[in-house]
Formats: structure tokens, C-alpha cells, sequence
């Protein structure tokens, strides 16, 4: 019989990162208030319009809805334990981790696959304001730290900051003085970075990319046009 002691532990399973989904709040917004204005002012013009108007403004709306759609509420990028999973205006990519080489953040965030593939992330898109005041605090941070004061202290006072300021921590434990070291998209991008890292040689996350046409967008856009194409024309 054995003891206790002598009983070896069973192997638990290693926990998974659960999906995340990221998409742009702003881009959501104004995508939302488009698509009021466009039914407010469609559904106007066919109650009230005469001729050919409400045939135009009906042809209107089966362009712009779903075109404004894709580019402000569809867009969105969904991380998972085993792939990444781009939902961009017209197309859908499935990224296995194993299959992504890196993600760049340039002028626009793309993910690239290691046969030298490109594929932009909509849902995250770059705030070039947001990293210049990033840098900006970043910099205010070296020259407070070279000349000996507190980031987090009140007054501008120097010291170690244990005295009157107190450093307010974010998220992550750092200390936030003026404003944030890191654009939050940037951060959104080395987040995925350390999740590609993590994952990349699960057996699990290995495999083909996958992109296909967002027909059930193109097919309503493409009908829209040709139809308003044809009204106009007549």
C-alpha cells in the first residue's frame, strides 16, 4: 500500500489564454451614427420622395449600409489560444500562430505569415497621436529620473517618491505619472507579440493560413451600385 508520500501527482493540464477580441471602439461609434443618418435620411426619402427618388435613395442604402458596416463595425481581430483570426472589411483570415512570422506596427498594424504574406488589422488601427504622446511622456520620464525627482510626485518636488507624490501603478505595475509610456494600440500589439511567443510551437496552433471573400458584404455592395448605376442612368 502506498503512502501519501509516495504518491506521485497527476500532470495538470496547462492552461490555455482564453480568446480575446479586439475591435475600435471609435470606429464602432462612428459607424453606429453613419448608419442612423443613412436610414434616417433613406427611409425619409422613400416616405416623401416622388419619381425616382425612392428608388434611388432605396439603392442608396443597399450600397452604403453594408459598405459603411464593413469598415466600422465589422472590422475585428480575435486571438486565441491557437490562432489569430482577422476580420477585416471584405475578408477573413485564420492565422495559426505557427504560421505567424511576426506583427508589425508601423503606419497601420499587420500581421505577417512566414511565407511573406501581409495581412492589415483593421479592428486595431495606429493612433500616431497617441504614440507621439506616449513618446513624449516616455522622454518627460528620462529627464524627471536623470535629474533625481519623482515621476509620481506632487508640486514637481525631488526626492524617492515616497514622500508627499505618490505613484499611481497601472495594469501592469508601472508607475504612470503625466499620461501612458505605451499607445494603447502599441499595447495591444506586444500583447499579441508575447501571445505568438507563447504559443507558436503548440502542436495545436500549427497548420495552413485560411483567407476567404466576405461575399455576404461584396454581394449587397456590388448589387447596390449596379442598381444605382442603372437608375442614374435612366
Amino acid at each position: 500500500m502506498t503512502t501519501p508520500e509516495d504518491q506521485s501527482p497527476e500532470p495538470q493540464p496547462a492552461s490555455e489564454p482564453k480568446d480575446r477580441i479586439y475591435r475600435s471602439p471609435w470606429g464602432m461609434v462612428g459607424g453606429v451614427l453613419l448608419l442612423a443618418l443613412i436610414l434616417w435620411l433613406g427611409v425619409d426619402a422613400l416616405v416623401r420622395g416622388h419619381g425616382h427618388t425612392p428608388w434611388l435613395a432605396l439603392a442608396g442604402m443597399i450600397l452604403l449600409v453594408p459598405l459603411v458596416s464593413a469598415f466600422t463595425l465589422r472590422p475585428a481581430v480575435f486571438a486565441g489560444a491557437d490562432r489569430l483570426r482577422v476580420r477585416n472589411p471584405f475578408r477573413v483570415v485564420t492565422l495559426p500562430w505557427g504560421e505567424v512570422a511576426s506583427l508589425r506596427s508601423g503606419y497601420s498594424n499587420e500581421a505577417v505569415t512566414k511565407s511573406g504574406a501581409k495581412y492589415q488589422l483593421w479592428a486595431i488601427p495606429v493612433s500616431l497621436r497617441a504614440r507621439k504622446k506616449a513618446a513624449r511622456h516616455q522622454a518627460r520620464a528620462a529627464a524627471d529620473a536623470a535629474a533625481g525627482r519623482s515621476p509620481g510626485g506632487w508640486l514637481g518636488g525631488t526626492g524617492t517618491g515616497t514622500g508627499i507624490g505618490f505613484g499611481m501603478r497601472g495594469a501592469r505595475g508601472g508607475v504612470l505619472a503625466d499620461g501612458p509610456t505605451r499607445s494603447e494600440t502599441d499595447q495591444v500589439i506586444d500583447d499579441l507579440r508575447e501571445l505568438r511567443e507563447t504559443r507558436e510551437k503548440a502542436e495545436s496552433a500549427q497548420g495552413e493560413v485560411a483567407a476567404r471573400w466576405a461575399y455576404e458584404v461584396i454581394g449587397p455592395v456590388v448589387a447596390g451600385a449596379v442598381l444605382l448605376v442603372i437608375l442614374l442612368a435612366v
